[in-house]
């Protein structure tokens, strides 16, 4: 009878192959990113950005309906509005308007027709001067909605308007009026849609 003298090597019953458990490793590693991605979105979204759709015709000729824009909910964080910039807030009927802020705590304004007067100086008003020109043109003043008494701005609020002004509920309106802080959802800063108007709304 003959015995097999020759050793074999040790081997695990219940090994497990190298390559499982690197594919696990890697299946781990999709699964983090994955959370870590969906967290930063959240935050993302939430926190520090979040998306508008203009709807109406109160910020013609510079927004149309249905372009959508990128709000940066933080800026006010940091500092407190600018005169020109383009903002989002909570409307007291229930809805986020979009408006440019005129005037800031503190000022007196007025609106005479087409022109707008910051502690009694005229603003110079880029944004919608072709559309003025326009009017002029034709015969007529731009804005042919509503003027404001010179009344000063509350501490802590600021005076927006809309770019059309004879087609804007704005601070000029009772239902509106001066515009808290608070109420303040962000600065909108891109248009990135419609694809060719993608384009940054402030520099």
């Amino acid at each position: 009878m003959e015995h097999n003298d020759q050793m074999q090597p040790n081997q695990p019953i219940s090994a497990t192959p190298a390559k499982t458990v690197q594919t696990k490793s890697e299946t781990w590693e999709w699964i983090k990113a994955l959370v870590i991605a969906g967290v930063l979105v959240i935050i993302i979204r939430w926190f520090l950005f979040s998306p508008f759709i203009v709807d109406g015709d109160s910020m013609h000729p510079n927004f149309f309906t249905g372009e959508r824009l990128i709000v940066n909910k933080i800026v006010y964080d940091i500092r407190d509005p600018k005169r020109g910039e383009v903002i989002v807030f909570h409307a007291p009927e229930g809805k986020d308007y979009i408006k440019r802020v005129i005037a800031l705590p503190g000022e007196t304004v007025k609106v005479v027709g087409d022109k707008v007067y910051i502690n009694g100086e005229e603003l110079a008003q880029p944004f919608i001067q072709e559309a003025i020109d326009q009017a002029v043109k034709e015969g007529h003043p731009y804005n042919t909605l509503l003027d404001f008494p010179e009344t000063k701005v509350p501490e802590g609020q600021i005076f927006a308007m809309g770019d059309n002004r004879p087609n804007s509920k704005d601070s000029r309106t009772k239902s509106v009026g001066f515009v808290p802080y608070n109420k303040i959802v962000g600065r909108a800063e891109v248009i990135f849609w419609p694809v060719k108007k993608i384009s940054f709304i402030h520099f």
